[in-house]
C-alpha cells in the first residue's frame, strides 16, 4: 500500500464552512483511487472557514502523475446540506511530488465535481485522454449554465439568468458583499425617507435647502466641488480628470455647426481661434450622440435634454476654460452661443445643460456600456470557451468577479421599466437604448486601447492630464506582466493560432457577445501580440478604466447643481433673461435630486471584500515562473501607486481613481 497525504483549504470567505462529510477520489496516469471519506483528528472541524486539514488517502500501489481529482459531499443523517467553498487541495504522492489543485468556487449539492492539477495547459498540451475528457465535460457543462441572452437588440449580449438565485454560485456575490451592498442601498434610501425628501415633487426653494439635503452624506472632493462647482476653471477641468474623461478631443478644424468667430471669443493672450487652434490649444466636446433623443417625463413634468458643443481653450496659465457653450447640435436664432461674459445665469445655466448632458453621456455610454456590458461579454465568454486549466483562464477570472451579478441588479434596479434611472434621469425610457445603440454603433477597438485612444484625440501633451497619465502608466505596466506571462505558453504565433479555444474565446466575443463587427475588434489570434493587447484591454477596461469612470460618481455629483441627473425647463432661447429663480425651476425635483445622490452614493460604495488590481488570493497559477512574474508585477503596481500618492500630495484636488491601490480587480460594483 502507499499513502497519499491529501491537504486541503477552506476559504477565508463568510459561510465557506460546511458540516457535510467530504470525499474525494484521486486520478492518475495509472490508476484511480477509491472514494475517500476525508475524516481526522478534527472532525466536523475539518472544513470550518480558513482551515488547512491533513488527511491520508491509501492505494495498493502508485497511481502515476496525478491528473484529477474528485470532489463531492453529503450531508449526516437527519442533517441539511449545507455550502463549502474549498480553496485548494494539495497533494503529496509516495514518491515525494506535490501536486496543486486550485478549487476557488462553491460546492452546494451532492453532485461529483472534477478539478485539474494547477499546472496551465493550451488544449493541444493535453494529450491525457483523462485530461481531454474532464476538458470536454468542463465545458459541456458551462455552455449550459453560461448563456447569452439578447437584453435589447443592438446593445451588447448579456448572461440568461431568471434571477440572482439562478446565477451559477461561483459568480455570485460573496455574504459579505450582498450584505453589505444591501445595507448601502437601504440605508441611504431610509435616511432620505426619514428626512422626508424622497417623496417632495417639488422644486428646490433655494441652495441652503439643497445643502441641507447634500450634509447627510460627503466626502473632501464633494464638499470641494460644492464650493468651486460655478468656476470656468472648475468647469474645464471635469473633460480631463471627472468621471468623463474620454469625451475631449483637440479641435484643430472648427465645426460646421458651431459658427464661433474670433470677434465672438476673448482668448488670453490675445491670439486669434486659428493661431490657437494651431497651436493645439483650443480643444472640444461635442455630446452629438444625444442629439434628437426623447427625454424623460417625471413627475408628470417633461424633462429636457441637450446636445451641446463646448469649445475650450489652454490658457498660458494651462488651466483649461470653457470659451463657448451652443446647446443644441443645428445653429438657429432660438439656439444661441453663450460665452463668459454674457450675464452670471445665462453662463451658469448653459454650463448646467452641459453638466446635465455630461451625466447622460457617462452613465449610459462610458460607465455602462464601455465597462460593465462589455466586461459581461469577456466574462461569459471566458466561462463558456476557456477550461479551468487553460493559461487564460487562469489569467483571466479574477478580472471577472462579481461582474455577471452587478450587471443582473443594474438591469433589474436601474434601467428595467421601473429601475431608478428609468424613473428619475431626463434620458432614461427609450432614449436609454437610443443613446446605448449608438454608442454601441460607433464603438472602436482603439477606443478602448488608452494609448491609441490618447493619441487619436490628440491630447498627449495636455497639461494637467492625471488619468492620461496615471492610465497610460497602468496600461504599459499590465501590458509588460502580460508579454512576459503570455510568451510562457505562447512562444510561437503558430502555437497560439492552433489553440483552438483560444479562437473560439475571442470568436465568441466577436460575433455573440458585443455586435463589434465594425470596430477593429479581432475575431481571431494570427499573433502572440495581439492576443497580448487584446487581453490588456480586457483587464484595463474591467479595473482601471471602470475605477477612472465609476469611483467618483458621488464627488462630482454629490452635489447636484454640478451633475443634474435630469432639468425640467428648456434653456434660454433669449439672452439676458435667467436669473437664480430660473436656475432653481431649471433643477431636478426634490425627489429626483435625492434618488439621483442616493444611487451615485450606492455606485461609489466600496465593499470591504474589495481586491485591488494585481492581487489574486484566488491562486490559480502554480508554475514558478508565472508566480514570479505576479510578484513582479504588483511590486510595479505598488511602486505606481507611491509615485500617484506622492504627486497628490501637491494637488488642489488630488487624482485617485487609477491609484493602483484604489483599482479593483473586475467590475464589482
Amino acid at each position: 500500500m502507499v499513502n497519499y497525504e491529501v491537504t486541503v483549504t477552506t476559504g477565508s470567505i463568510a459561510q465557506a464552512t460546511t458540516t457535510n462529510n467530504v470525499f474525494i477520489k484521486l486520478v492518475g496516469t495509472d490508476g484511480e483511487s477509491d472514494r475517500t471519506w476525508l475524516i481526522g483528528f478534527k472532525g466536523v472541524a475539518s472544513f470550518y472557514i480558513g482551515t488547512t486539514s491533513t488527511f491520508n488517502v491509501s492505494c495498493p500501489k502508485s497511481l502515476g502523475e496525478l491528473l484529477i481529482i474528485q470532489l463531492d459531499k453529503k450531508p449526516l443523517p437527519f442533517m441539511p446540506e449545507n455550502s463549502w467553498f474549498p480553496a485548494k487541495v494539495e497533494i503529496k504522492s509516495p514518491e515525494g511530488h506535490i501536486y496543486h489543485f486550485p478549487i476557488y468556487r462553491w460546492i452546494d449539492d451532492s453532485e461529483v465535481t472534477l478539478f485539474r492539477e494547477g499546472k496551465a495547459l493550451r488544449v493541444f498540451d493535453d494529450n491525457n485522454p483523462l485530461g481531454m475528457y474532464s476538458r470536454r465535460k468542463e465545458l459541456k457543462q458551462r455552455e449550459q449554465k453560461y448563456r447569452w441572452h439578447v437584453y435589447k437588440e443592438g446593445i451588447s449580449h448579456c448572461i440568461k439568468v431568471d434571477d440572482p438565485l439562478s446565477l451559477p454560485c461561483e459568480v455570485r456575490f460573496s455574504f459579505t458583499k450582498a450584505t453589505e451592498f444591501l445595507l448601502t442601498a437601504s440605508s441611504g434610501l431610509a435616511e432620505l425617507q426619514l428626512k422626508g425628501y424622497s417623496c417632495v415633487k417639488d422644486n428646490w426653494k433655494d441652495i441652503d435647502a439643497i445643502k441641507k439635503v447634500f450634509c447627510t452624506k460627503s466626502t473632501a472632493l464633494s464638499d470641494y466641488v460644492k464650493q468651486h462647482w460655478k468656476e470656468d476653471a472648475f468647469f474645464g477641468y471635469q473633460f480631463l480628470n471627472g468621471v468623463n474623461p474620454i469625451l475631449i478631443r483637440r479641435c484643430s478644424v472648427m465645426p460646421d455647426n458651431l459658427p464661433v468667430t474670433d470677434d465672438m471669443v476673448n482668448l488670453r493672450g490675445g491670439s486669434s481661434l486659428a493661431e490657437e487652434m494651431k497651436r493645439g490649444n483650443i480643444f472640444l466636446c461635442d455630446y452629438k450622440r444625444l442629439d434628437g433623443v426623447k427625454p424623460n417625463t417625471i413627475n408628470g413634468k417633461q424633462q429636457y435634454l441637450m446636445a451641446p458643443l463646448i469649445l475650450l481653450h489652454k490658457t498660458p496659465d494651462d488651466k483649461l476654460m470653457p470659451i463657448a457653450i451652443q446647446l443644441k447640435q443645428k445653429p438657429a436664432e432660438d439656439n444661441p452661443i453663450f460665452f463668459p461674459t454674457d450675464s452670471e445665469y445665462d453662463w451658469l445655466l448653459a454650463k448646467i445643460f452641459v453638466r446635465s448632458a455630461d451625466f447622460s453621456e457617462h452613465q449610459l455610454n462610458v460607465h455602462l456600456l464601455r465597462t460593465h456590458l462589455l466586461a459581461e461579454v469577456f466574462a461569459v465568454s471566458l466561462l463558456r470557451n476557456l477550461p479551468m486549466v487553460h493559461p487564460l483562464f487562469k489569467l483571466l477570472i479574477p478580472h471577472t468577479r462579481y461582474t455577471l451579478q452587478i450587471n443582473y441588479l443594474a438591469r433589474l434596479l436601474l434601467i428595467a421599466e421601473d429601475g431608478v434611472f428609468t424613473q428619475f434621469a431626463a434620458s432614461g425610457g427609450e432614449s436609454m437604448f437610443t443613446i446605448l445603440k449608438r454608442g454601441m454603433s460607433s464603438m472602436t477597438y482603439s477606443s478602448l486601447c488608452i494609448p491609441e485612444d490618447i493619441a487619436e484625440r490628440g491630447l498627449d501633451s495636455v497639461p494637467n492630464f492625471y488619468y492620461r497619465d496615471d492610465g497610460l502608466r497602468l496600461w504599459d505596466i499590465i501590458h509588460r506582466h502580460l508579454a512576459l506571462v503570455l510568451v510562457c505558453y505562447y512562444s510561437f504565433d503558430f502555437g497560439l493560432q492552433r489553440d483552438c479555444e483560444a479562437q473560439k474565446w475571442i470568436h465568441d466575443i466577436f460575433y455573440n457577445g458585443s455586435h463589434l463587427l465594425y470596430s477593429g475588434l479581432p475575431n481571431s489570434f494570427t499573433t502572440v501580440d495581439e492576443l497580448v493587447k487584446f487581453v490588456t484591454m480586457v483587464i484595463f477596461t474591467g479595473s482601471a478604466q471602470h475605477s477612472a469612470v465609476n469611483t467618483g460618481q458621488y464627488d462630482y455629483g454629490g452635489w447636484m447643481p454640478n451633475t443634474p441627473i435630469s432639468l425640467q425647463l428648456p434653456p434660454p432661447s433669449v439672452k439676458g433673461k435667467a436669473n437664480e429663480s430660473t436656475m432653481l425651476r431649471t433643477f431636478p425635483d426634490v425627489n429626483t435630486t435625492v434618488n439621483g445622490m442616493s444611487t451615485m452614493w450606492l455606485l461609489s460604495k466600496q465593499s470591504t471584500d474589495f481586491v485591488p488590481l494585481g492581487r489574486y488570493p484566488d491562486e490559480h497559477f502554480s508554475e514558478k515562473v508565472p508566480c514570479n512574474l505576479i510578484k513582479n508585477f504588483q511590486e510595479e503596481l505598488e511602486n505606481l501607486s507611491k509615485v500617484i500618492k506622492t504627486r497628490n500630495i501637491n494637488l488642489e484636488i488630488p487624482y485617485t481613481y487609477m491609484d493602483p491601490m484604489a483599482v479593483e480587480n473586475s467590475v464589482a460594483i
